[in-house]
């Protein structure tokens, strides 16, 4: 859990138990490499550790399999706005901030539950460029320049890296981005924390990075289909990282992908997972790592099950698959990014 200053208090409905908090909980990392496997062959051993350690039948072979862990998960729990920031794309992060990673930062968020009227600030209005910009953050006026999105509950937002952006009240959201930490605050409505201190603003390195014009950020375009007893939405894709949501009533098998590891997020419901492990029980919160090459698993619900399955893959696989599951090119390029 990561205190943060826009955070709340009660992490319900995803964490019950972490209710009337002492401080403002911001985010929950999901796959952070500090993360430590419950049970399995790494059980109370940290992801970061355990990943420089697994072969390929735990990997796969695919993209991102190489190097660093390469997929960052979370919940954000916003009482009030975000700063206004951005993030950087890799060929800046690995010339700039080198000592930090070196990684940029593409992300997209999965909207789990919205108050009326929420809703995000996702680039720029038309007509800013980086003088306007730069004027509209010394005077504090910089939040009426951004293009205002309503969110709702299902909804799905991709932001590449250099799209201005900020996250309002009222939601809860899954975040899947590239592993990266890695933020530019442009204005964050002059707030302190507890000592009285401003957050750091990062402004010469916003407007380095801020992609002005058009932009592939915004909604996507979900498409459903079934494999089997799951109701599978494509949500998004991108050459670092894909995710689907699973919806599911009735106990389903779940094949290898050999390709790649998943990772399965619990969005809500409960049952079984039986595996090459026996059977364990899930529930809401928890993200399961799911090996390349497992000889195969069932899901048994016990109650409305909805899960988030992600992971890294190559482009043209994942088209390939769709493709061979009814998914047409109209279709995927409402949710598919290359």
């Amino acid at each position: 859990m990561v205190p943060r200053i826009w955070g709340r208090r009660s992490l319900r409905p995803i964490y019950p138990a972490f209710d009337n908090l002492p401080e403002p909980i911001g985010e929950a990392w999901l796959s952070g490499v500090e993360c430590v496997f419950a049970e399995g062959p790494f059980a109370g051993r940290p992801l970061g550790q355990a990943w420089d350690e697994m072969s390929g039948k735990w990997k796969g072979t695919g993209p991102g399999t190489n190097g660093n862990f390469p997929l960052l998960a979370k919940f954000l729990f916003p009482e009030s706005k975000l700063s206004i920031q951005v993030h950087p794309d890799d060929a800046y992060a690995a010339r700039v901030e080198a000592e930090t990673g070196g990684s940029g930062k593409t992300e997209m968020w999965h909207v789990l539950a919205a108050d009326p009227g929420a809703e995000v600030l996702l680039g720029l209005a038309p007509g800013m460029d980086a003088g306007s910009l730069r004027r509209a953050i010394a005077d504090g006026s910089v939040e009426t320049k951004l293009r205002r999105v309503a969110v709702a509950p299902g909804d799905t937002i991709y932001i590449p890296a250099g799209t201005v952006h900020a996250i309002g009240p009222g939601v809860l959201l899954c975040e899947l981005q590239q592993y990266s930490d890695i933020t530019y605050r442009l204005f964050d409505y002059n707030r302190v924390d507890a000592r009285g201190n401003r957050r750091a603003l990062h402004v010469e390195k916003a407007l380095d990075v801020i992609e002005f014009g058009s932009s592939a950020a915004g909604m996507t375009k979900p498409v459903s289909h079934w494999r089997g007893p799951v109701e599978v939405t494509e949500l998004a894709a991108c050459r670092y990282f894909w995710a689907e949501r699973w919806r599911l009533e009735r106990p389903a098998e779940v094949s290898a992908s050999k390709e790649h590891f998943d990772l399965l997020i619990v969005l809500a419901g409960t049952g079984t997972i039986t595996g090459d492990m026996g059977e364990r029980d899930y529930h809401p919160g928890e993200t399961w790592f799911v090996a390349a090459d497992h000889t195969g698993f069932r899901i048994e619900p016990a109650s409305a099950t909805t899960l988030l399955r992600s992971s890294v893959a190559d482009l043209g696989s994942l088209k390939q698959r769709l493709a061979a599951e009814g998914v047409t090119k109209t279709e995927m390029a409402g949710f598919l990014f290359e």
